[in-house]
């Protein structure tokens, strides 16, 4: 049985709008985290933590890392207790990101999903939001995506959230 769902793209590829369609549609209650969720309950003083550059690039250090872990695990310990978790994120470490959810969900099933969107159409959707840097979105694109390995893909540029939540879906078990 599935457990968790692992969706990885880039800022504004439309994984939110597919988390909240996949909450409609899966038969049982589904709790979803993403990585949002971690960076709005930081304090803004962390450490070596976050910075966004105004190019739209990320930075992330050592004490965001060491937060990131225990949020990791913690996300795994509440599916261990029962829930099942969809989760969102942008892997900007493309494989290790994946290495590191790999090692929090060992003993888990995990369905990974891989969000894609084009670039333009991902920069289009990050302007029309006007609550991220410009230029995250299409740095992003394919970036988040470098040596992860996927049990599905599905793309938001030629689908709507729903049906890509339906594919999804369609997967689990």
């Amino acid at each position: 049985m599935t457990q968790v769902i692992v969706m990885n793209g880039g800022s504004s590829s439309g994984k939110s709008g597919i988390a909240r369609c996949l909450q409609a549609v899966l038969p049982d209650p589904w709790l979803t985290l993403g990585v949002d969720t971690l960076i709005d309950a930081m304090p803004g003083d962390v450490d070596d933590g976050i910075s966004f550059a105004s190019d739209g690039g990320v930075g992330v250090g050592a004490g965001f890392r060491r937060i990131e872990d225990a949020w990791m695990a913690g996300v795994a310990a509440m599916v261990r207790a029962g829930a099942r978790v969809i989760v969102d994120d942008a892997f900007l470490g493309g494989a290790e990101s994946q290495r590191r959810w790999r090692d929090a969900f060992d003993g888990l099933e995990v369905l990974w999903v891989g969000v894609r969107c084009d670039g333009a159409v991902a920069a289009g959707r990050e302007m029309a939001r006007g609550d991220r840097v410009a230029g995250m979105a299409e740095s992003q694109a394919e970036a988040v995506h470098r040596g992860v390995v996927y049990d599905l893909e599905v793309d938001t540029g030629s689908a709507e959230a729903l049906a890509c939540a339906r594919e999804i879906a369609s997967r689990v078990t």
